[in-house]
């Protein structure tokens, strides 16, 4: 069967990977960016040392800060006025998935014309976006580096998985000095993020011998390193692991796409404006759950990359040493123990499972499910 692998042309890794985008930028020939980021990164000074950084190379720029933890469409209709206003001609998305996605909804309707609502679903922009640089502060949901992009449509209160290879940036940046600052709470939710992209990943019924290697390894990384880099953010090797982990994460999902857990965690942050990583975390033990009675050999795989001693156990034993390893390392990192915590309530979960069986991540669970098994799912995450 013919299969394509999507990622970015230029993946600039490691210390020093900032500088190395600036000059790259401008041998690129660009002139004016539009900066994409949360308020947060302007009041610690990383917008200002980014632009800074991009002066040097003779690259002019302007800033949107409005991005919210879950972008809007209205989000991406502001940046799109500003972009416009200053005839930009590319866009560098800093910080996580947030501004990551906020920048490609904007990139992307400022060459295809229309809101941002019309790209929900698989491949349906007609032209490639503008030039987009993203650039990682954050070490958990790659999408500086996929073809996936997260929107809030504030209408519907509806998180709208758009899928598309045109929103993929040109370049992704991931310098691990710009996360050092990432405090623990953030550091666990998106690691735990990046572990949900390669399970779900190596699971799906699109993975292939490339998704399985790069989710295999970023498992194995993630094990490693996620607990050192939650207990000491200045640990810059843990640091530089888990960048590199949660990239080959995403390469793995970016092509094998994701399943349920994603499906469910879109639902919870469109209708509750919840942090994605937690409710990934979360749901990721319930729904591999439900998963291991097709996909319990490759359960038993993931088991054997975090540490746990499978050679004698069966599929089955395997998979539920997996679920209780992956609980295991939530509990460790801090991740909350269920919705209720979220403040979620039950009487939403009937909408919240027909929302999830529409959403596009759905499409690849290794088990296909009924609305009821969904709404049992968010029953037994509770």
């Amino acid at each position: 069967m013919a299969t394509d692998f999507y990622m970015p042309f230029i993946n600039k890794m490691g210390s020093g990977s900032l500088e190395a985008a600036a000059e790259t930028a401008h041998k690129l020939g660009y002139k004016k960016a539009l900066i994409v980021c949360g308020i947060i990164l302007s009041k610690q000074g990383v917008v200002s040392h980014v632009q800074s950084v991009l002066s040097e190379y003779h690259v002019d720029s302007v800033v949107y800060n409005g991005t919210l933890p879950n972008p809007t469409t209205r989000n991406v209709a502001e940046g799109l006025e500003i972009l416009k206003h200053h005839q930009c001609d590319c866009v560098i998305s800093l910080g996580g998935g947030s501004s990551h996605d906020c920048a490609k909804g904007i990139a992307l309707v400022a060459t295809n014309g229309g809101d941002i609502r019309d790209y929900e679903g698989v491949d349906k922009a007609i032209r490639p976006q503008l030039p987009l640089i993203a650039i990682n502060t954050t070490a958990g949901t790659a999408s500086e580096m996929t073809r996936f992009c997260i929107i809030t449509d504030t209408e519907r209160h509806v998180k709208m998985a758009i899928i598309d290879k045109y929103v993929t940036p040109l370049m992704s940046v991931n310098d691990p000095t710009l996360m050092l600052g990432m405090p623990p709470s953030l550091t666990a939710a998106t690691g735990m993020d990046a572990l949900t992209h390669a399970i779900e990943a190596y699971v799906s019924t699109q993975a292939t011998p490339i998704t399985d290697a790069c989710a295999l390894k970023a498992i194995a990384m993630i094990n490693q390193s996620l607990r050192i880099a939650v207990k000491n953010g200045c640990n810059s090797a843990a640091r530089e692991e888990m960048a590199y982990a949660q990239f080959l994460a995403g390469m793995a999902f970016n092509n094998a796409s994701l399943g349920y857990v994603h499906a469910m965690a879109h639902q919870l942050g469109g209708f509750y404006d919840l942090p994605h990583g937690v409710c990934n975390a979360i749901l990721l033990p319930h729904v591999q759950a439900f998963n291991a009675r097709v996909s319990a050999g490759r359960l038993k795989d993931i088991a054997g990359v975090m540490g746990v001693v499978t050679e004698r156990m069966t599929a089955q034993e395997g998979a539920a040493a997996c679920i209780t390893a992956i609980r295991c390392l939530s509990t460790e990192v801090g991740i909350p123990s269920g919705l209720r915590e979220l403040n979620v309530r039950e009487g939403d979960f009937p909408q919240l499972a027909a929302n999830a069986l529409r959403d596009a991540c759905a499409l690849t669970n290794p088990v296909q499910a009924s609305c009821q098994d969904i709404v049992a799912l968010f029953c037994k995450a509770m």
